[in-house]
């Protein structure tokens, strides 16, 4: 492992966090380990600070107080060599996208290459479009500007430049919101397919039950600024908090669930 980087530790490890935004404290105390090779979830009711944990993990945001850990690195005391191997191995779709404007598809998935990689120009081209191809985007679509594309390629899209570097771990921000049923299914679906055959670790940042109920392993509930809860999505059913109760429980909650037991013949 380089840059001292330690090769058995979790991927993100967070103990006692910290957030404030002047009076007004987001996290208090939160503690996160995700599991290396799983799917987990993050929900929580608005304004509970996902994307600020999010935002934290990633380096955007300095905590008040606690550990913030990736690959075993506190990323407080990370030197600019060991921040350049972090982000070699990691990928970001953030919720809007976040793709450049001025910049084709192709090139705006061969930024990362260019960025932290020796490749050459043809090489980074055909291992673009080999992204591009892997996140179900159809031919052609390299050449658009993000202007030219739909929500759903959007999406797609970005997801092409956060695979870029061949990432252990995916960072997702709501990565189905603003899509339609079928194309958030069709999203899920290829999450689901592209963690399996990379072997992500994949931490999910969403609202969407259906998503939460096909793909995870486990789902973080933020809540009472902690982490209440971490376990499996059917385990969570059965969680006596409030908020869990009305999130799961709730006419969404219930009809997520029974569509996944349909899916699975555990109902006639």
């Amino acid at each position: 492992m380089s840059a001292g980087l330690d090769a058995d530790a979790p991927p993100i490890e967070v103990r006692g966090l910290i957030s404030r935004f002047g009076d007004h404290v987001v996290h208090d105390g939160l503690d996160l380990t995700v599991p290396r090779g799983q799917v987990i979830g993050v929900v929580g009711g608005s304004g509970s600070g996902k994307s600020v944990l999010l935002n934290t993990i990633i380096g955007l945001r300095e905590p008040q107080g606690g550990t913030v850990k990736v690959f075993g690195q506190d990323i407080r005391y990370a030197r600019r060599r060991q921040w350049t191997e972090i982000e070699r191995r990691w990928g970001v779709l953030f919720q809007q996208g976040a793709l450049w404007s001025n910049l084709t598809v192709r090139e705006n998935v061969a930024a990362p290459m260019i960025e932290h990689t020796d490749l050459g120009k043809t090489e980074i081209g055909e291992l673009a479009d080999l992204k591009i191809a892997l996140a179900g985007l159809p031919a052609g679509a390299g050449a658009l500007k993000p202007s030219e594309l739909s929500g759903g390629m959007i999406k797609r899209a970005s997801l092409a430049r956060a695979l870029a570097l061949d990432p252990e771990l995916l960072f997702l921000d709501e990565p189905t919101s603003g899509l339609d049923p079928i194309g958030a299914a069709a999203f899920d679906t290829l999450i689901d397919e592209l963690s399996d055959g990379l072997r992500l670790t994949v931490f999910m940042i969403t609202h969407d039950l259906d998503s939460l109920y096909k793909i995870t392993d486990q789902v973080a509930v933020i809540a009472d600024k902690k982490v209440v809860a971490m376990a499996p999505v059917r385990d969570l059913e059965t969680f006596d908090h409030p908020w869990i109760r009305s999130y799961f429980h709730g006419a969404r909650g219930r009809a997520a669930a029974s569509g996944r037991a349909r899916e699975s013949g555990t109902v006639g």
